[in-house]
């Protein structure tokens, strides 16, 4: 670890103990204040740190920013294992549970299918975002102006003939799957596999996460695939309201 950061993290950790001037702050840390007002200032310029007008540094917004956030992802990950566990063994088919994080669809958890066919993906592994189910519930959860931002910065590489290869048609994609509420991956990022996703919300209603299931072809068909969707869409809800969100009173509510 390099001494800067060594010496950043003694600050915040002191600051987590409440407001401390840089008198105290340097004295903790045992190096000129010089060095740690250096030091403050760039965790100022990213709002980890904030003073105050007696220039008491404390622990600022930018830093809650991002423990929520992780606390976010965690937690997600922790509730949603035992509905993923349920569903893989209702449908004995591979479950997947994916975020979305620095532009990228991550997968999170993933159960194998009982079968002995296996799945490409693998926990810790980007999907793209243009030929999974998981990739575009996430992306289909953003505001308008950043899917069009992805939309036009994506390669589009083609896994397969079916592999989405445009912003328009992708932007038109991003649509359906927002209109219908859940998205397919047919055959698009691995030939002779189907995919179904759907969204996991938080208590606003904002999509955190999304929950997928894979079969090949060989095993279920297109149409048996989409067969199983409320099975698929059920799991995402339970997580969903164990993280705050309220199903739609009416079944023609949005989703």
């Amino acid at each position: 670890m390099s001494q800067s950061l060594a010496r950043a993290l003694t600050i915040l950790r002191a600051l987590a103990d409440g407001p401390r001037s840089l008198d105290d702050l340097a004295a903790h840390v045992e190096v000129h204040k010089t060095t740690v007002l250096r030091l403050l200032r760039t965790l100022e310029a990213d709002r980890v740190v904030t003073h105050d007008a007696e220039h008491r540094y404390r622990l600022g917004a930018g830093l809650f920013e991002l423990s929520n956030r992780a606390l976010e992802h965690r937690d997600v990950r922790v509730i949603a294992r035992p509905h993923l566990v349920a569903l893989n063994a209702d449908t004995r088919q591979t479950v997947h549970l994916a975020t979305y994080e620095s532009g990228e669809a991550i997968y999170v958890d993933k159960l194998d299918a009982t079968q002995s066919v296996r799945m490409y993906s693998r926990v810790g592994k980007p999907a793209p975002l243009h030929c999974t189910a998981v990739g575009k519930i996430l992306v289909s959860g953003l505001p308008a102006d950043e899917q069009d931002r992805i939309a036009h910065r994506l390669e589009y590489t083609r896994f397969t003939e079916r592999t989405i290869d445009s912003p328009e048609r992708y932007l038109a994609e991003l649509a359906l799957v927002a209109q219908q509420g859940f998205a397919e991956d047919r055959e698009e990022h691995e030939s002779f596999v189907n995919c179904i996703g759907v969204p996991v919300r938080d208590g606003t209603g904002a999509i955190v996460a999304a929950v997928s299931m894979s079969v090949p072809d060989m095993l279920l068909d297109h149409a048996r695939v989409l067969g199983t969707l409320p099975r698929v869409r059920a799991a995402a809800d339970a997580v969903s309201v164990e993280l705050g969100w309220s199903p739609p009173s009416s079944p023609e509510g949005p989703r």
